[in-house]
């Protein structure tokens, strides 16, 4: 019994790690009658949540297609531990525990009062092209007809994350895999399941990339689909087997992952994958891309 215990320890810790990531965002409000929210305390639309969970205070960032890394950590408060980073029209601001930043002139300073909102969800809600609403949750995922007015739970199999959508499909990170649905997210199916749960979910050219754990390897798997994902192709073989991987990112042609020994860059659709920055003591960086530019934040386990 102790071995098999310890045999499932990385993906027992994962179910652990994923929705502690969330602990500067407030859970989903409910109604114990309805599930009704207040539209109204959803993010802008100008925003974009790009990364979740706290850092230390260091921030890297890219212009060269990850050639040169540029830190931009300097002038940050020693205990202004990371959490969101995101945008604000083409502002950059940092979401930390010593407040809002952004940089003026190349100095990070408190951000305008006018910031410093907060998403009452666990994850973003994603607005599809009809006024539709769905949001993961620790419930599954949760639909709205009526723009955030009441929601019902479409899919109640496991906790679910970020949704994304491209050409009329939709994926989300799932307790057991990566869900699809063709319907508006109002059925989901299990399109990858590895006995683990899904990471991480990205749009890219043509299609989509996903990260999964899976428990024979006890390590995470990292795979692109072109066909809408139905089909998936593992793009890993290049990347050194681990467990804290902890997402891929597109910009122009190349591909982006974040990996417990540091950046890694694959020009060639993930044949062949080149390390560009080395990871800070142990650390995983998370990824985001802002156009030609790319950002990198290092995070505990790749969280």
């Amino acid at each position: 019994m102790f071995l098999k215990l310890l045999k499932l320890f990385p993906f027992i810790f994962i179910l652990l790690l994923v929705p502690a990531c969330n602990g500067q965002v407030q859970t989903l409000k409910t109604s114990a009658t309805n599930d009704s929210v207040n539209v109204n305390d959803f993010f802008p639309a100008s925003w974009k949540i790009v990364t979740s969970c706290t850092s230390p205070n260091i921030l890297f960032k890219s212009d060269d297609n990850g050639k040169t890394w540029q830190n931009l950590s300097a002038g940050l408060p020693e205990n202004a531990a990371i959490g969101d980073v995101f945008l604000k029209g083409k502002e950059v601001f940092l979401d930390t525990q010593s407040g809002f930043f952004q940089q003026i002139n190349g100095i990070w300073q408190p951000a305008p009062a006018d910031v410093k909102e907060k998403n009452p969800y666990e994850h973003k809600p994603l607005e599809l092209s009809n006024g539709v609403l769905l949001v993961g949750s620790r419930k599954g995922v949760r639909k709205s007809d009526d723009h955030g007015k009441t929601w019902r739970i479409v899919h109640s199999k496991g906790w679910a994350m970020e949704i994304v959508e491209s050409e009329g499909v939709l994926l989300c990170a799932n307790e057991n895999g990566i869900l699809r649905s063709t319907d508006g997210g109002e059925t989901w199916n299990l399109v990858i399941s590895e006995g683990g749960v899904g990471i991480d979910v990205e749009v890219i050219k043509g299609g989509f990339a996903a990260i999964t754990f899976n428990t024979e390897s006890q390590t995470r798997r990292v795979r692109i689909s072109k066909d809408g994902g139905k089909n998936w192709e593992a793009i890993d073989a290049g990347l050194p087997p681990q467990l804290s991987i902890s997402g891929i990112k597109e910009m122009g042609n190349s591909f982006f992952c974040g990996h417990p020994a540091g950046v890694y860059r694959s020009d060639d659709q993930g044949k062949t994958w080149k390390l560009l920055l080395p990871s800070i003591e142990k650390k995983v960086f998370n990824l985001f891309v802002l156009g030609n530019v790319i950002y990198a934040v290092p995070r505990n386990g790749g969280c």
